[in-house]
């Protein structure tokens, strides 16, 4: 007897061979031996053998016509044996039954399965509607095949122009376009990335980088709602000062400035003075929500996204031949003591701009060698001869501060690097740190940051302040790391009690709070905390310095990836193939001429700092990698750069992850504050 069973969802045939109880032992035609319950078998029949009803009823099965077998079977519930009476007008043959059971089972949308060789028609509205959607289905497949054609063609079908940005950086993957996206990119081996450029999607590398952190962060699009400009209504005392700013080329928001008077006592006043958008916006107001909105201007080489719209920057921006609005702190300074801080004052005033002086103007003037022989001649020079020695001294104060903090003292002689793009042709020019006019506008914001946030805290009045060291955690980096608080605490790699942001309140929100809150203090006293936006333990000033925090990392990945794009760039605009590198750390190294870090596996160990020649083998802008072999290993660089500063230099390559590894930076917090105070007066924060 052979036997036509089910089993896990199949058909199959066998011959038995024995019976126990509720079970057969069955040969299959391959030979192999199973057991086969009762309750599993359909059919039990003599002829034909198993394997020739198997191909048999695979034949009945492909001519029966599903529309006339719904027909037939009617509403109600049927077994398979009753069904093939009507429909062969007879009781069906083991074939025939076996046929009819295939089809009904491979036909889920005109029967629904019941039971074991039980079934039931669908009704009829639910069959038109799964026939229309298995139309539907097969529509779609003809169309996702012509997209499919046509991306290997390097052409972007019509209506997958207007979803670009959604396909790469957020698809549905049930859509036809992503499934025919995903399809091309396989055929093609490639990345849906260098499809979209291939066939235009996306217009260059460059677009591809920006697009995605504009679709991530900015997804209703970079622009400004339309806002009136806020003015100042305070009735605001004119200072007798003459303020000059020290900036780059490029930087539009100026936001900081600076002034000397000598006193008739012999004592010197310096004022620093910060652009007060906080006297104009108010906690709440719409041009606050944008700001609060955006935490930051985002930078990139060649352009960058702002905090606050343009004409609100340029009513508050401290420009040149105008009397602005700033908050001022001016300090009393004794030049016989060491340039001793007697005594300092913070007001809100209208503050007259002399200059807006230039780094690429005054760089080859304005250095150690002219300040210490009072050669040559250049705007506010008296002005800068004050403010280098009161910058030395500063510097001094906190590198004694840090010593006690038991920190080394901080290396002044590394290189930063400039980027300016223009046109697509980009330029990186090397800068030394440490340079007079970086040194002094560094040291003042330290003080100014510094000072203020005393101020604060004096008066009981919370504000967003950056912390280091003290920290709990087991190991250095847990010490170390700097975090975002809302009381003074100690900022050990600055070598300074307590450090609050307040320096660029048109470029950093948290800037424009603490200026709120300090302009609270300047103007009201000991009833300063009654009166200020922000009171002790506010949730509201948690929450941003929460957002400001992810804000702010992103922009810097961000910063990060467009400066390692256009490293790349000026590699392919120079022709660079054999290029001078430094060893960082290990495997790590960075070129010489440009901040480009690449890690080289199998690199011989050598020590830091140690200059080598690579030869470049090939570099890609859409994934930013590059690969390089080693050339030769040179001596230690000769050119007053110790092996020291570029230890120091893996803190300015702030948590640089390469292919896994991160360069630890010997410093990296104290780095990174330092960095922003000396980038103060520019556009590109460090």
């Amino acid at each position: 007897m052979n036997l036509f069973f089910e089993e896990s969802g199949d058909f199959k045939v066998g011959t038995v061979l024995s019976q126990a109880g509720e079970a057969y032992q069955v040969e299959m035609a391959s030979g192999k031996r199973t057991k086969v319950k009762v309750k599993d078998v359909l059919l039990q029949y003599e002829k034909p053998a198993p394997g020739e009803l198997l191909e048999q009823a695979k034949g009945v099965a492909a001519e029966i016509d599903l529309d006339f077998l719904w027909e037939v079977a009617g509403e109600e519930e049927f077994g398979f044996a009753e069904l093939g009476a009507e429909y062969f007008g007879h009781a069906p043959l083991p074939f025939e039954a076996a046929g009819l059971i295939l089809s009904l089972h491979s036909a889920p949308v005109y029967f629904y399965k019941k039971g074991r060789g039980r079934y039931k028609a669908a009704p009829e509205a639910s069959l038109k509607a799964a026939l229309a959607g298995i139309e539907k289905k097969k529509q779609q497949a003809l169309v996702q095949a012509s997209y499919v054609e046509e991306l290997k063609q390097n052409r972007l079908p019509a209506s997958m122009q207007p979803m670009v940005l959604q396909l790469l950086f957020k698809p549905d993957k049930n859509t036809i376009e992503y499934k025919a996206l995903e399809a091309a990119c396989t055929e093609l081996h490639t990345s849906a990335p260098r499809l979209m450029l291939a066939t235009g999607g996306v217009a260059t590398p460059k677009d591809l980088h920006l697009s995605k952190f504009l679709f991530e962060n900015f997804p209703k699009g970079a622009g400004f709602p339309n806002v009136p400009v806020p003015s100042v209504t305070a009735r605001l005392p004119l200072a007798e000062v003459a303020a000059f700013s020290i900036d780059d080329v490029t930087t539009t928001e100026i936001d900081d400035a600076f002034s000397v008077q000598p006193l008739p006592d012999g004592m010197v006043k310096v004022g620093i003075h910060i652009a007060a958008p906080g006297l104009g916006i108010r906690p709440d107001d719409a041009i606050d929500k944008m700001a609060r909105q955006r935490m930051s201007t985002v930078y990139m080489p060649g352009d960058k996204i702002t905090m606050l719209p343009d004409e609100i920057v340029n009513a508050f921006t401290l420009a040149e031949g105008t009397t602005c609005p700033a908050l001022s702190l001016y300090a009393t300074l004794d030049p016989k003591a060491d340039w001793a801080v007697i005594s300092t004052e913070t007001r809100a005033e209208m503050v007259p701009i002399a200059s807006n002086l230039r780094h690429n103007q005054l760089d080859d003037l304005v250095n150690e060698e002219t300040l210490a022989s009072g050669e040559g001649e250049y705007p506010h020079k008296a002005d800068f001869a004050v403010l280098w020695q009161w910058a030395q001294q500063l510097e001094q104060g906190r590198m004694k501060k840090r010593e006690g903090f038991g920190l080394k003292p901080e290396q002044n002689n590394r290189v930063d690097f400039n980027f300016y793009v223009e046109n697509d042709i980009v330029s990186v020019v090397r800068r030394k740190r440490g340079a007079p006019l970086d040194k002094i506008v560094a040291e003042l914001m330290i003080f100014a940051n510094s000072t203020w946030g005393k101020l604060l805290h004096d008066h009981g009045v919370p504000g967003i302040y950056r912390s280091q060291g003290g920290g709990t955690g087991n190991g250095w980096a847990a010490k170390m790391q700097v975090r975002m608080v809302t009381h003074a605490a100690p900022h050990q790699g600055l070598g300074v009690d307590q450090y609050a942001w307040s320096t660029s309140p048109l470029r950093r929100y948290t800037d424009l709070v603490n200026q709120w809150q300090i302009i609270a203090c300047a103007e009201h006293g000991v009833t300063a905390p009654l009166v200020a936006p922000f009171k002790p333990r506010d949730a509201n000033l948690f929450a941003i310095v929460s957002a400001f925090d992810a804000a702010y990392a992103a922009y810097g990945d961000f910063q990060s990836n467009m400066e390692r794009y256009w490293c790349l760039r000026w590699l392919s605009q120079e022709d660079a193939r054999q290029v001078d590198a430094v060893v960082l750390k290990d495997e790590i190294l960075r070129l010489v001429d440009i901040p480009l870090v690449i890690k080289l596996p199998g690199m011989p160990a050598v020590a830091r700092g140690a200059q080598v020649k690579l030869d470049l083998l090939r570099w890609d802008e859409v994934d930013l990698t590059i690969e390089a072999r080693l050339l030769e290993i040179a001596a230690a660089p000769d050119d007053g750069m110790a092996a020291q500063e570029y230890e120091e230099e893996e803190g300015q390559e702030q948590d640089v992850q390469l292919e896994g590894d991160a360069v630890e930076p010997a410093d990296p917090a104290a780095e990174v504050e330092i960095a922003e105070a000396t980038a103060e007066e520019n556009d590109v924060p460090k």
